[in-house]
């Protein structure tokens, strides 16, 4: 990693709080609106995507500081975030299905092998990301709340931007702040987005029906 500071490393935190913190709030909107098996999967996906990235930026952070070179650390990023991207959109898939009804006990998912190779994950990854936004950009529309679904738009066009960059990645320092900033963008409108949603009434939002009732 060329060029690579602490300061650079700890940014790294900042993309996936601002999504961790999108998640607690959808977590505490959909209590009691999704299947237990499909609010389990938001819940877990949600914690796997936060643990990957902290493992990710507590290994930039000490090989930053010449403290060591743990690679298992930065290994372990697409294995845990792609599935947990992968988990939070297979619970909203959950919420627009038959099975999101009061009597189904459990909404499963099959364990997710382990690959030498991290393309399985990124697959995952861009399938959960772009799942999750475009299931809350469906809901803003039934709730008529326009900003919020701009704000997602938003967010799905950066995430599509840091796609593009991870295909042209050359591991520079100047390409970690482009990319840190995109994804940042991404996660941030993602967050503002949710909270607009949450405001606009997005807790008292039944699944099948539209606007809520003021």
């Amino acid at each position: 990693m060329n060029g690579i500071t602490v300061s650079m490393a700890i940014i790294d935190f900042i993309p996936v709080l601002l999504f961790f913190f999108a998640t607690l709030i959808l977590q505490r909107d959909f209590y009691g609106k999704m299947v237990k098996g499909a609010y389990a999967l938001l819940a877990t996906g949600s914690y796997m995507v936060l643990i990957g990235g902290i493992f990710k930026a507590l290994w930039k952070i000490l090989y930053a500081a010449n403290v060591c070179d743990y690679p298992l650390l930065e290994q372990s990023f697409f294995p845990l975030q792609g599935p947990g991207f992968l988990l939070v959109f297979i619970a909203f898939i959950g919420l627009f299905t038959k099975y999101n009804r009061k009597d189904a006990k459990l909404l499963g998912v099959g364990v997710v092998p382990v690959y030498t190779s991290s393309m399985p994950f990124v697959i995952m990854q861009i399938i959960g990301c772009s799942g999750t936004q475009w299931s809350l950009f469906a809901i803003a529309v039934k709730l008529k709340k326009a900003a919020a679904a701009v704000l997602y738009v938003v967010s799905f066009i950066f995430m599509l931007g840091m796609g593009y960059l991870s295909a042209r990645f050359d591991d520079s320092a100047s390409m970690h702040r482009v990319a840190q900033t995109v994804n940042i963008v991404s996660q941030g409108t993602f967050l503002l987005g949710t909270v607009l949603l949450h405001r606009g009434g997005l807790r008292d939002w039944t699944p099948g029906k539209g606007k809520t009732e003021e």
